[in-house]
């Protein structure tokens, strides 16, 4: 892919984060953190690219311009289309603005199912999944309080999983991180007495400083500067033996969010929200450093996992 494809790519997406004039003041400063962030990762001056976007000086024409081939233009559907669904079913504006994209980048009924499928990973609610009852709600810090050996151990398959994901070349695998970090924060907080709901979920991570539309930003664009989104076979491969792209990013975080969520609800959700920011940032620090030892495990699951079956994978997870 040309630089100037890329650069066309990443403009779309940012484009297709603000079609709803609806972000959040937080999420905005994450996604400009972001931009920044990843300018340094291909020498692209994405900060621009993001001040453009905030002031309207690039439009959809002039992006799918810059779009020559049928692979790029694909691409930039579908990391558009996921960037509009990454906080959740899309808006009207938003879905607007994608059958824009489609009919500017000359797309056929393919691109609308791709939409469609979006849509239906970003529907999944956040509650156990259809065919297994959903516990009756406990007293908060019961006497029956959860077992955290198994927690912890169901903190780290999560970020194991999302760290395969993270892997794979396929945009919709990339999409499937933010449900599954969302199922595994309702888990938690049901596992300690608390029926919860996405919005609450949503209110969590947002506290700690995980924004949905920016992460997914953070990890689609840091796997298409690095080479790794793609339509074609080998992506899988490319990608294990060059982890160097996402630093396990989404393995790290899936651990931090995990494990500050179970400390939030054992002690009775009385964490400020200094402290749960203060926390999570540390967390994420050991994730980090664990990640090297959990890369084998990661790569091992990644050579299991069939992209095709992703919204399987999140309803059942």
């Amino acid at each position: 892919m040309t630089p100037s494809e890329t650069k066309a790519i990443v403009t779309l997406s940012l484009l297709a984060a603000f079609v709803d004039g609806d972000k959040h003041e937080r999420e905005r400063a994450e996604i400009k953190r972001i931009a920044e962030g990843l300018s340094q990762a291909d020498g692209l001056n994405l900060p621009t690219l993001y001040q453009d976007v905030l002031m309207k000086r690039v439009s959809l024409a002039s992006v799918a311009g810059e779009l020559t081939s049928n692979e790029s233009r694909q691409l930039a559907y579908e990391m558009a289309v996921c960037v509009c669904d990454a906080d959740g079913a899309q808006s009207e504006s938003e879905r607007m603005f994608l059958m824009d994209v489609r009919t500017s980048l000359g797309l056929d009924a393919s691109a609308a199912r791709f939409s469609q499928q979006a849509e239906e990973i970003a529907a999944v609610p956040v509650a156990a999944a259809a065919g297994t009852a959903v516990a009756a709600v406990a007293t908060p810090n019961a006497v029956n309080a959860p077992d955290s050996a198994e927690l912890d151990k169901s903190i780290l398959n999560a970020a194991i999983l999302n760290g395969a994901l993270e892997l794979l070349p396929e945009t919709l695998s990339t999409m499937a991180i933010i449900p599954l970090q969302m199922k595994l924060v309702y888990r938690i907080g049901q596992a300690h007495g608390y029926q919860l709901d996405s919005g609450h979920v949503k209110d969590f991570l947002a506290t700690v400083g995980v924004g949905l539309t920016s992460q997914y930003l953070e990890q689609a664009g840091r796997k298409l500067l690095g080479g790794l989104l793609s339509k074609v076979g080998g992506g899988l491969l490319r990608g294990l033996g060059n982890q160097a792209v996402s630093s396990g990013m989404s393995f790290a975080s899936t651990y931090a969010l995990g494990h500050v969520a179970k400390r939030y609800y054992a002690g009775g959700r009385t964490l400020s929200t200094q402290m749960l920011k203060d926390t999570f940032s540390g967390v994420v620090k050991e994730g980090q450093s664990l990640q090297t030892q959990y890369l084998p495990a990661i790569q091992e699951k990644a050579r299991t996992l069939d992209a095709g079956k992703v919204l399987s994978l999140v309803r059942g997870a």
